[in-house]
């Protein structure tokens, strides 16, 4: 279905821009690039870079949405403003009984006014019954989806969907108020856009270009979980999913999509409550900012002096000098075995508390 509409909706915006005679954009209700016509005559930065980066920054969405669009049951014009570089242009809101689901955008030099407008009223009610449509599939969709991902072994049963397997589940921490439309995605891949929190469920080859997509569109992090072979599995990969996106959004070495089966240890510290994590970061506390780096670069390194004199660029000796500090003011011994791997698990830990918060990072199953 996804496809279909991409392919009405992008018919749609050039049957207008040829009755119009005007450049012609249609983007979602977060000012997503959905379809374009081919640009006649002159555009201004804003249209550019809206085609270019498939969307409209927070700067732009903000201007435009002080005029009220998001309200509008009609055409609003927008004057020029040759300060920000904006063309006049005129925005007709995509409304669908009484719900706003995009907007058609028209650079306009003058010429565009009621009358003009009034021809292409059809295509335009047809573009919005069609943003309406995918919306309810897409809630229909997720409801089918969440149920996949449960760990409720009677909603995953009665979930009806059969993706084609191996799969691998992501996780993306969404931009506030930012949800991409589900024809963007791949063939074969199932979403429940959301906020703060998006579900996917990819085909494994498909996971780590998907969770890029995506999280290029309108998310800031994201996790993959474990390949399944079976399907029915899938809800296993999605709680591994929402754990490497915690690690990705606290790691700055894992960021910004982090993969389950590449997280070492943190696989471990990640299923951890904030507790238990404090209790063993508190292993590392004495430990500052400079002795910190210097004893977990020395301990990733496996105690090797040369690699980690190198990797911090500084002498031996003053190595040598930064270890014994930090066995004297945590009272452990760095040549011991036991002691190093509290240590270091301590560093581990106090990195994953000491990230931003996560949000929403709960499965998507039904309360």
């Amino acid at each position: 279905m996804y496809d279909n509409v991409q392919v009405d909706l992008q018919e749609i915006v050039d049957e207008i821009a040829r009755v119009l005679d005007a450049s012609a954009t249609l983007e979602d209700r977060s000012l997503q690039m959905l379809a374009y016509a081919a640009q006649s005559g002159d555009i201004d930065a804003v249209r550019r870079e809206s085609i270019l980066r498939r969307r409209a920054t927070d700067e732009v969405r903000a201007y435009f949405e002080g005029y009220g669009i998001a309200s509008a049951a009609g055409p609003v014009r927008i004057p020029a403003d040759e300060g920000l570089g904006v063309l006049a242009r005129v925005c007709v809101p995509l409304r669908h009984r009484g719900v706003t689901y995009g907007y058609l955008w028209l650079l306009d030099s003058g010429v565009l006014g009621d009358e003009r407008l009034a021809q292409v009223t059809p295509m335009v009610d047809r573009a919005a019954a069609a943003l309406a449509r995918e919306a309810r599939s897409r809630q229909d969709l997720g409801e089918r989806l969440r149920d996949l991902l449960s760990a409720d072994p009677e909603l995953r049963a009665s979930a009806r969907l059969d993706p084609a397997g191996p799969v691998a589940a992501i996780a993306v921490q969404s931009a506030p108020g930012q949800v991409a439309p589900l024809w963007t995605l791949p063939r074969g891949v199932l979403a429940d856009p959301g906020d703060p929190l998006t579900a996917v469920l990819a085909p494994a080859a498909q996971a780590e270009a998907v969770a890029s997509r995506v999280l290029g569109m309108y998310g800031t992090a994201a996790g993959i979980g474990g390949v399944r072979d079976d399907p029915g599995e899938a809800w296993r990969s999605w709680r591994e999913a929402t754990l490497a996106l915690r690690v990705a959004q606290r790691v700055p070495r894992f960021a910004p999509v982090a993969r389950w089966d590449g997280l070492g240890v943190h696989r471990l510290l990640a299923r951890l409550p904030g507790t238990e994590l404090a209790d063993l970061a508190a292993e590392a506390a004495a430990l500052d900012g400079e002795l910190a780096r210097t004893v977990e670069t020395y301990l990733d390194r496996g105690g090797h002096v040369g690699e980690t004199a190198a990797r911090l660029g500084v002498h031996r000796q003053t190595l040598y000098y930064r270890l014994a500090k930090a066995e004297r003011v945590t009272g452990l011994d760095l040549a011991d075995g036991e002691d190093r791997l509290v240590l270091h698990l301590g560093l581990k830990a106090a990195e994953l508390l000491a990230g931003p918060a996560p949000r929403g990072l709960r499965a998507p199953g039904r309360s």
